[in-house]
């Protein structure tokens, strides 16, 4: 199956293919959307079982050296120099308006070396926007070309994963990493989850990524893509760059204070930490019925516009139509009732608290799913 011009290929690539996975761009790569099995077949998977994706395309680079922490204080909205070693940390790039430039997750390797991942599509501008307030005594360093990362997904994956990996994973908690070794190669391990679920993300040597995704195949991991995790996201209203979380929209107005410091100046943080310009707020949606509505599609509150949707769904763990929305900050109560207009016939719905699926098992304890 030929590749659209100028799209790029992750080194699982060929596997995708010979799995008859349906493909598409994304974020410039030529991405796997579903395999043969169909989308709800790998939510189903990763909600009650094992889903492995391949998160290949991800961006990752390197801060290092004596000036690593205020550098990263600078260039990022979270908080950097209290985060211990082997943690992770959620965040934003923003530009001076106080847009998010970029989302992404910082893990601190040790006191003066860290690890930033970003999203494909901004790779090239967050290394060059992270890179321009790097101290003298620091350098940054791509690691993208060699990494390879794929994530493991579901109450099934601590086994799968497990059985894989050479030192015992029991000990580690949510939003922490560690080192480990695949087949005697060194890899990182973290818990992050993205879908919701209990599971890993794994960062490989790019040579070793095709082996380890067929044995967690071989274990019982169902491969999964893109449509399937966007739901999976959704359900749990975490948000996705260019669609809740963009260049031209106030970071604080995502409702995400814990990936936004006010503890200190940042790019962006005049804008960013000023109440007067949060003029909307992201809002979960209920919506009655199946129909899904789609991003760009207004939200109505007494006949009247009060916002718009970013990111809508049908919700299979729900039964019933989920959406994020950008909602005036008067009519952004919890229970508010509103209609979207979608073509002809409008939806009904309300505001509703996130997540929309409360039954996530990322928080769990490990030791109950080894």
């Amino acid at each position: 199956m030929p590749i659209a011009s100028g799209l790029k290929k992750t080194p699982l690539h060929a596997i995708h293919l010979s799995s008859g996975a349906k493909m598409a761009p994304f974020s410039g790569y030529d991405m796997p959307m579903q395999y043969g099995g169909g989308i709800l077949a790998e939510h189903g998977a990763a909600r009650g079982g094992a889903a492995i994706f391949d998160t290949c395309h991800m961006g990752e680079f390197a801060v290092r050296g004596a000036g690593a922490v205020s550098s990263l204080e600078r260039a990022l909205s979270c908080g950097v120099a209290d985060l211990r070693a082997g943690a992770c940390r959620y965040g934003f790039i923003c530009n001076e308006g106080g847009g998010v430039a970029d989302d992404m997750i910082l893990y601190r390797v040790a006191e003066s070396e860290f690890m930033v991942v970003v999203n494909a599509g901004n790779e090239d501008g967050d290394f060059e926007r992270v890179k321009r307030h790097m101290a003298g005594d620091t350098e940054i360093e791509r690691l993208s070309p060699s990494t390879a990362k794929v994530d493991v997904q579901g109450p099934k994956a601590p086994k799968i994963a497990a059985a894989l990996l050479r030192d015992s994973v029991s000990g580690l908690t949510f939003y922490k990493f560690m080192r480990n070794y695949y087949k005697g190669l060194e890899v990182i391990v973290s818990r992050t989850g993205y879908t919701g679920e209990i599971g890993f993300e794994v960062y490989c040597p790019a040579r070793a990524v095709a082996d380890f995704w067929n044995d967690c195949v071989a274990g019982g991991a169902t491969p999964a893509g893109l449509g399937a995790r966007d739901i999976l996201r959704l359900e749990m209203g975490y948000p996705l760059h260019g669609h809740e979380l963009r260049a031209d929209r106030n970071a604080a107005e995502s409702g995400l204070a814990h990936a936004i410091s006010a503890k200190k100046e940042f790019i962006g943080s005049p804008k960013a930490l000023d109440p007067s310009l949060r003029k909307q707020s992201l809002c979960g949606i209920s919506l009655s019925g199946r129909r899904t509505a789609h991003g760009g599609d207004k939200v109505l509150i007494g006949g009247k516009e009060a916002g718009a949707v970013t990111s809508g769904s049908f919700s299979p763990s729900l039964g019933h139509a989920i959406a994020l929305a950008y909602v005036d900050r008067g009519f952004a109560a919890v229970g508010t009732e509103l209609t979207v207009a979608c073509g002809k016939n409008d939806i009904a719905g309300k505001v509703c608290g996130l997540p929309f699926y409360k039954n996530g098992t990322a928080r769990g304890e490990m030791d109950l799913y080894l």
